[in-house]
């Protein structure tokens, strides 16, 4: 089940149609499968970039920056909402380029530092081909001694200001979302999300609709439920997720609400390597997983799709940026 929601018409920022506008200072870049966010209006002189798209995805993220800020601009600051692959692809060739902090919760550096990798994926919840080959996707750890530093512990964002950060865990276990109380704008990272990100067709259509965050890659089902709750009780106008599309108004609002209190319905897998029991994990990273209760056969079958897949989702046009 899903809760069905109205896209926010984002208007394009520049001629080739991305990055595109959420509100006069907040834009998005569709890299393939996965979203970052602009904070910073046009030509700003201070801007900052939250997550860093997939790999492969660096070039793409800094035209895309070069024409919203001008040619060589640089931001002050990289938020990261948490280091799974797809959030963190471009972030080490970003992050030395521009020669700026990257800034993540302190539960999450661990997997930003080298010490530990995330836990593994559950191929068997979600019932998409996405979900299915997520056994292949990277765990990590990247290597960003030195560079990445723990967001400050008042709430506030670095480079952001009338933003805060919320601690959103159970995707990650120190996954954050930003939110400006000013005029209620969101950014979810995978708290929640607005396409089915399990399904492979789902992601290629972005067909507009809130789900809760990807359940292949979710480590603790209780703290996600909370997370989303927390967002709910923020009542945003707009949301800019990790996946899918922005969305915002009475719909935004009606649809959050009804994952919050359906959540068990709606977002939890009937069964599942973390329903139950989630994997546990503190400052040092991942600390204990649970048996891994599925065949071997998915992984194996799931083996020769991935190619066709990664294939057709990057090659589609509906996703590629035109940068």
């Amino acid at each position: 089940m899903a809760t069905h929601a109205r896209a926010i018409e984002a208007e394009p920022t520049h001629e080739g149609g991305w990055p595109r506008d959420v509100t006069r200072d907040v834009a998005y870049l569709r890299t393939a499968i996965v979203n970052v966010v602009f904070f910073g209006a046009e030509r700003a002189r201070d801007w900052v970039l939250i997550d860093a798209g997939i790999p492969g995805s660096a070039w793409t993220i800094l035209s895309a920056a070069d024409r919203r800020y001008g040619p060589g601009a640089r931001p002050s600051a990289i938020i990261l909402t948490h280091g799974h692959f797809d959030h963190v692809g471009a972030l080490h060739t970003l992050a030395t380029r521009w020669d700026v902090p990257v800034y993540a919760h302190p539960l999450e550096l661990a997997y930003l530092t080298g010490r530990s990798p995330y836990p593994p994926p559950d191929p068997s919840v979600g019932g998409g081909l996405m979900a299915a080959v997520s056994w292949a996707y990277p765990r990590g750890p990247i290597d960003l001694s030195g560079r990445v530093r723990p967001l400050p512990e008042d709430g506030l964002v670095p480079g952001m200001p009338g933003w805060r950060w919320v601690a959103t865990p159970g995707h990650t276990p120190g996954h954050v979302s930003l939110f400006r109380d000013g005029d209620r704008t969101l950014i979810a990272g995978d708290a929640f999300v607005t396409v089915k990100q399990e399904s492979a067709l789902a992601v290629m259509s972005q067909a507009p609709e809130i789900h809760g965050p990807p359940a292949y890659y979710t480590q603790d089902w209780p703290a996600a439920r909370h997370s989303v709750r927390v967002l709910d009780g923020l009542a945003p106008e707009r949301a800019v997720t990790g996946h899918g599309v922005p969305l915002g108004g009475r719909q935004l609002r009606e649809g959050l609400h009804a994952l919050a209190e359906h959540f068990d319905e709606l977002a939890i897998p009937p069964r599942g390597r973390y329903v139950g029991s989630p994997a546990r994990a503190d400052a040092r990273g991942t600390v204990s997983v649970p048996p891994d209760p599925t065949s071997p056969w998915p992984r194996v079958i799931g083996g020769f799709a991935i190619g066709a897949v990664v294939g057709t989702i990057l090659s589609s046009p509906r996703l590629r940026s035109r940068g």
